[in-house]
């Protein structure tokens, strides 16, 4: 077997596979099935201080998480289409850009989500 062929079909499961875990756990999470760990989900420390700023970020977050899960899906897709290798690399690394920019604004907006609750919360604990 050719060895761009290998590396190309050892690239596109790494991305599929980084695609469907993306995917599942953006479901999960946002339906309450993933509950706070230390190993997958948005893990910081607004999102980690309750069960309720945790699905809260989560809930926030499953749509564009959902969108980096179909950008790494695509880009495995791109990763065996019979083109040069240069193309391969170059439509792989924008897929790989597409996917980190989508995940890095997933989190920014679970945040945000999950310190709203924090805030609402603080402040019913202050009324009482």
């Amino acid at each position: 077997m050719d060895e761009d062929l290998v590396a190309r079909i050892v690239l596109s499961v790494v991305m599929l596979g980084s695609g469907v875990l993306l995917v599942w756990m953006a479901r999960a999470a946002a339906s309450g099935k993933l509950k706070r760990n230390q190993v997958a989900g948005i893990r910081i420390p607004s999102t980690m201080s309750s069960d309720e700023a945790w699905l809260a970020a989560h809930v926030r977050a499953k749509r564009p998480t959902m969108f980096a899960g179909l950008a790494s899906m695509a880009s495995a897709v791109f990763a065996l289409l019979p083109v040069s290798v240069p193309l391969v690399v170059t439509g792989v690394s924008v897929g790989c850009v597409v996917m980190l920019g989508l995940v890095l604004y997933g989190a920014r907006v679970g945040s945000r989500a999950a310190q709203q609750v924090t805030a609402t919360r603080d402040a019913a604990a202050e009324q009482l």
